[in-house]
């Protein structure tokens, strides 16, 4: 089993966060460690972090001062370390004054935009890993790398560091988590990255376009490579889903897996959650409709228990299928429902459920805006969950939903349709309700068929109790990581390099 995991993120919940990757970097180390592994996690230490330092108790280490080539520039690191919150796994932070000392993770919190350098200091992020494992005398045996910030270190492995007496023998794993953001940058790159121009020609490794795809390299070089889901990995290598890369994820199928997310259920639990009022289990399920109640008076909403309530939670953009939503809603009042949306991002679309919510008083209650123990109390206390995405690399909420007895309603997309199992379709092991076209009449025909399953409590109950016993534990995930390592080790010895 492989023992020794260089974890590589560009952000990682709590120190820094903007998406999903984030609660990915801060819960798959911590299920690694408790499996027995040496798991270690390195990221760029960002004045944001910097700011919080007494916080999370971040203290220097004895790496100070190693130069970093970066085109013509020579910049120094300085490595930091903390550990993840409640564990005793070891965090190294890089610490540029030039690249990362500012405020802002992948754009400026000023200007809204991309930093213009955005491109360096991926690449002196890279290097500066490949020096910092041997300045801290840690041999990997995995470097896991994560989307398009930290996918050129597999090129740089087999290119430059393939005699180096600590990087020889590691294998490289990719998660990527989202596909539709790939770091495409202009070819002058390659002399940042220090490698030469001879692998820039069309259809070559580093060329996409006329420009250089950190993503494509990464996907190229890494010794495997995995998605956040079964169902994504597959779909990823057709037109529809691969943004303009399912042909080489179709020639890279033999190293290309889909491993689900997990949930981390010290947060996520209706017995233990910290944000909801009342607690209750698949043994004991009253707390719930007192939890109904509660959402239903934080949204000025009639209290009627007996009437379904349908939750919405998540950014407001098309990808979520907010647009259906928006098509089906005149009709969808008319029925016997409650419904709650709480979101925030496409001004329209923010614009557009605030007023719907004014056009249907007593029926729609809409939030806008991030309200973290309102979308736990929404998970609780609502009979139904929809989540209509148009592509859905992993999700969450349809998990937290199934783990809390709310009966989702999904398109079968993604990890969508890895976890949600249609309950007319499999009456024996159904626990939500699925559609597969894009199209607001589908959504419309799922969302009536769960209100008949609704009218049946018998059956109902049935189908919650499936999704409460799931197990979608990151044990069962890090599992899952590992076999992924041991295929890596055995591709990179099996094969030659790219």
């Amino acid at each position: 089993m492989v023992k020794k995991v260089l974890f590589v993120s560009a952000e990682v919940y709590p120190f820094a966060k903007v998406g999903g990757l984030a609660d990915v970097a801060g819960a798959l180390p911590k299920a690694l460690h408790n499996l027995g592994v040496d798991v270690r996690i390195i990221m760029p230490y960002y004045g944001d972090i910097q700011r919080k330092s007494g916080e999370f108790n971040i203290k220097p280490t004895d790496v100070k001062n190693i130069p970093v080539v970066v085109g013509d520039i020579v910049e120094r690191f300085s490595l930091y370390q903390a550990y993840l919150p409640g564990t005793d796994v070891p965090v190294y932070f890089v610490r540029s004054q030039r690249y990362f000392d500012r405020m802002g993770i992948y754009f400026d919190p000023e200007t809204k935009k991309d930093f213009p350098d955005q491109d360096e200091r991926l690449v002196f992020f890279a290097k500066a890993v490949l020096d910092a494992a041997p300045a801290l005398g840690f041999p990997p045996q995995i470097i896991h790398t994560n989307d398009h910030h930290t996918s050129i270190i597999p090129a740089y492995l087999k290119l430059t560091h393939s005699h180096h007496p600590i990087w020889r023998p590691v294998a490289s794993v990719l998660t990527i988590h989202n596909l539709a953001y790939q770091g495409i940058f202009e070819k002058d790159v390659l002399h940042k990255m220090g490698l030469g121009e001879e692998l820039f020609y069309p259809t070559g490794p580093f060329e996409f376009f006329g420009k250089v795809n950190f993503l494509k390299i990464g996907i190229l070089f890494a010794d495997a490579v995995n998605t956040v889901s079964p169902t994504y990995a597959k779909e990823i290598q057709t037109p529809e889903y691969g943004h303009k890369l399912d042909g080489l994820l179709r020639s890279v199928s033999h190293k290309l897996f889909g491993i689900l997310n997990g949930v981390d259920t010290t947060v996520w639990n209706p017995a233990t959650d910290q944000h909801i009022e009342y607690h209750y289990s698949a043994e004991d399920l009253s707390g719930k409709r007192k939890m109904k109640s509660v959402v239903l008076k934080q949204f000025n909403l009639p209290e009627d228990l007996d009437t379904p309530l349908i939750g919405m939670i998540g950014r407001m953009a098309d990808q979520k299928g907010y647009d259906l939503v928006a098509q089906i809603l005149p009709d969808l009042m008319k029925e016997n429902l409650k419904m709650v949306v709480l979101g925030s991002g496409d001004p329209k679309y923010e614009k557009l459920f605030t007023d719907l919510a004014k056009k249907f008083p007593g029926k729609l209650g809409v939030y806008t805006g991030f309200n973290g123990p309102l979308a736990h109390k929404i998970e609780a206390g609502a009979d139904m969950f929809v989540m209509p995405s148009r592509f859905e690399p992993c999700g969450l909420n349809q998990m937290y939903s199934l783990l809390y007895g709310t009966v989702p309603i999904v398109r079968k997309t993604g990890g969508l349709a890895d976890t949600v199992i249609d309950a007319d379709q499999f009456p024996e092991r159904g626990n939500g309700f699925v559609f597969e076209e894009y199209k607001p009449e589908a959504l419309f025909g799922a969302i009536q068929r769960a209100l008949n399953a609704f009218a049946d409590k018998e059956r109902w109950r049935s189908i919650m109790l499936r999704g409460m016993k799931e197990d979608f534990s990151w044990e069962r995930s890090a599992r899952k990581y590992l076999e992924l390592y041991d295929k890596a080790i055995q591709f990179k010895y099996g094969s030659s390099a790219v």
